[in-house]
């Protein structure tokens, strides 16, 4: 499976634009702010109907315009498939795959897989649990579409069990029985979430140390360690030990909307004891696992998206990255980099073929 094609209409900073590219590795040249990342943002609508960098479809479309427009042009067994995103303003998010309309979107999310190395990912480290929620959530959903449903209907539920807690609170009342109406519906959503979370965590575990390895040329202990409530007591435990506390605050304080996923090395937090070096290597590690875990379970080779990570690693890692990625290991792969030289030079060494663009002032140029 790989890309053939990209056109972007009013997308961020491109007015109009398409590109070819390489079943193989293509790389995009350009000074910081010309649009090299947008294009990697494109790709990863197309695989995940969503925005990397900013979720709120509408503010990925151009100033002063009422629309985008993201059309890609697959190959997928054997088959050309084209997908395509529009967002207007005023109106719902519209996906059409050969020009049918998705009914959700949830049927597409794994059909054409992409996993994205960037400077943001640093937030999976600095930032707080919901960001390591969704990640784990976003690679599971991928393989297992009753996942994603149960996510969303879980996330309703939620909803509306806080704003029942609003309302009660506002009116000076508590009223058990509704509450439990939402109660008997939460649990069963939240328990076989947690299950495959859980059975997630102590699969990828192993995806991960082996990359980790790799990267690192060091042979440190990694761990994912989900942290749960679920883990001591079941969900109605959980909701009855915070039912007063709950009715106080206006929200639902127990559940897997509060699980977190701890990042260890050598036993302790990376967060506070892993060097720049480490941090660095520990990310790369677990997206490189993210992309043999989707690999492995969906049977398909997913686009890897690499976005201006040169200048956060040291030349070893660098070469030892890139001949990883040029290996038959892994399919199609977009390079974003601000020196087209250094480039250049990686993949001679590597005796690798790469096409090549320049992105200037909203536009490209083949190189």
């Amino acid at each position: 499976m790989h890309l053939e094609s990209l056109h972007l209409v009013n997308f961020k900073n491109y007015e109009e634009l398409e590109v070819a590219l390489a079943p193989t590795i293509t790389c995009f040249v350009g000074e910081n702010g010309s649009g090299k990342t947008n294009l990697l943002d494109a790709v990863y609508y197309l695989s995940m109907a969503k925005s990397y960098l900013n979720t709120i479809d509408k503010q990925n479309i151009r100033f002063d315009q009422t629309f985008f427009s993201v059309l890609g042009k697959w190959h997928k067994a054997g088959q050309p498939i084209s997908i395509q995103c529009v967002v207007k303003h005023g109106s719902k998010k519209i996906l059409k795959r050969n020009k049918k309309e998705y009914q959700k979107l949830a049927e597409h999310i794994g059909q054409f897989p992409s996993v994205i190395i960037s400077p943001y990912d640093r937030d999976l480290i600095s930032e707080g649990s919901e960001v390591r929620r969704r990640w784990v959530d976003g690679i599971i959903s991928q393989f297992d579409q009753a996942y994603l449903e149960e996510l969303i209907r879980y996330q309703k539920v939620l909803d509306q069990r806080n704003a029942l807690l609003k309302n009660q609170y506002e009116n000076r009342i508590f009223d058990r029985e509704s509450m439990e109406i939402w109660d008997a519906q939460l649990i069963p959503l939240g328990s076989q979430i947690y299950l495959k979370r859980k059975q997630f965590i102590e699969e990828f575990t192993s995806y991960f140390q082996e990359k980790y390895n790799y990267i690192s040329n060091e042979n440190e202990k990694v761990e994912l360690v989900y942290k749960s409530q679920l883990h001591e007591h079941t969900f109605l435990q959980i909701l009855k030990e915070n039912e007063r506390k709950d009715a106080f605050s206006q929200y639902t304080n127990g559940g897997i909307h509060k699980d977190d996923f701890v990042f260890l090395i050598k036993g302790h937090p990376i967060k506070k004891f892993g060097s720049q070096g480490q941090q660095k290597s520990y990310l790369i590690a677990l997206k490189l696992a993210q992309y043999a875990w989707l690999e492995n379970h969906l049977g398909i080779k997913p686009v890897l998206l690499l976005d201006d990570i040169f200048d956060k690693l040291d030349e070893t890692r660098v070469l030892k990255l890139m001949k990883l990625v040029s290996s038959p290991d892994f399919g199609q792969v977009l390079i974003t980099d601000t020196e087209k030289d250094r480039l250049i030079q990686i993949f001679n060494t590597l005796n690798t073929e790469i096409k090549m663009y320049l992105v200037k002032e909203n536009q490209m140029h083949s190189i």
